[in-house]
């Protein structure tokens, strides 16, 4: 699962890729029209090859792909007619879903990083809490819904630059369950699991802690779809979206922060809207 959303420009990815990615976006600059159409359509097809082996490998999708396709869409949309056709073509056939990251009509696209997610329901979805506590819990979705609900309406930030603002998200405060577990002292940080097998996300105990997040049930008014990370996700209100974990499985508590999915290929593990990733958004609040 992001970051859920990588950084826009070359400055926060490795020296290598930064290089290769601006030398690119230089080429472009200096291109005649029937080049970048060319080229547009010479991107389309790699993109779409390299979706498709990352479906046939059935591994976690890599960073420079997502960042290959992300920007493939965003350039389609604004720029070359023929990179936008490429683009449509690669989202119908794209079974890991990143070619829908860019916000449509409706204000959210959404993705994995794996080439499918079981879907569960009430008959079996478990969420449990667990690790450096008193006494384990296992929640169902009934149970969830059972407790004490906390409605927020926050913009949501992509740390992609994308932003949906007023948007409503209900659920249990993760200080409740946290609460009802038992935490032990020397518990430092939070570890969470999803149950598409591959995205983990972190918090540190105080953030963890806050009004603010929540183990969401409802999102703009309505259960959570397996689309959207349901039928329990994280969400993490001051925060770039990726640190909201969809298909949420697992709440761990542990002595240190342990950095997730995208952090570990080079995203921030704090990642506070404006003040991370080399960003400078508005708050979301």
């Amino acid at each position: 699962m992001k970051p859920e959303e990588p950084p826009e420009d070359g400055a926060d990815l490795p020296e290598t890729e930064a290089g290769a990615d601006a030398e690119a976006a230089s080429a472009a600059d200096t291109a005649s029209p029937a080049e970048a159409d060319a080229a547009a359509e010479a991107d389309a097809t790699a993109a779409a090859e390299a979706a498709a082996a990352a479906e046939a490998r059935g591994k976690p999708i890599g960073r420079r792909i997502f960042l290959g396709t992300v920007a493939l869409g965003a350039l389609g949309v604004v720029t070359a007619p023929a990179l936008q056709r490429g683009f449509e073509a690669l989202s119908g056939q794209d079974p890991t879903g990143l070619s829908g990251l860019l916000p449509n009509g409706g204000g959210f696209r959404y993705y994995s990083v794996t080439a499918s997610v079981p879907r569960k329901g009430p008959a079996d979805y478990r969420l449990t809490v667990g690790g450096m506590v008193d006494r384990l819990h296992t929640y169902t979705l009934d149970d969830l819904r059972a407790l004490p609900q906390t409605r927020l309406v926050k913009d949501v930030q992509c740390v992609t630059g994308w932003r949906v603002p007023g948007t409503p998200f209900q659920g249990v405060r993760l200080a409740d369950l946290l609460d009802a577990a038992g935490v032990q002292s020397s518990a430092r940080a939070i570890r969470f699991t999803c149950f598409d097998g591959a995205y983990t996300e972190s918090l540190t105990l105080d953030q963890a802690r806050r009004a603010d997040v929540l183990v969401a049930l409802r999102m703009q008014d309505k259960d959570i779809g397996h689309d959207h990370g349901g039928p329990v996700r994280l969400y993490v209100a001051p925060m770039y979206f990726y640190k909201s974990a969809k298909w949420l499985s697992g709440i761990t508590v542990t002595d240190r922060v342990r950095p997730g999915y995208w952090e570990n290929r080079g995203y921030d593990v704090d990642a506070w809207v404006g003040r991370s990733n080399g960003r400078t958004d508005d708050p979301t609040n």
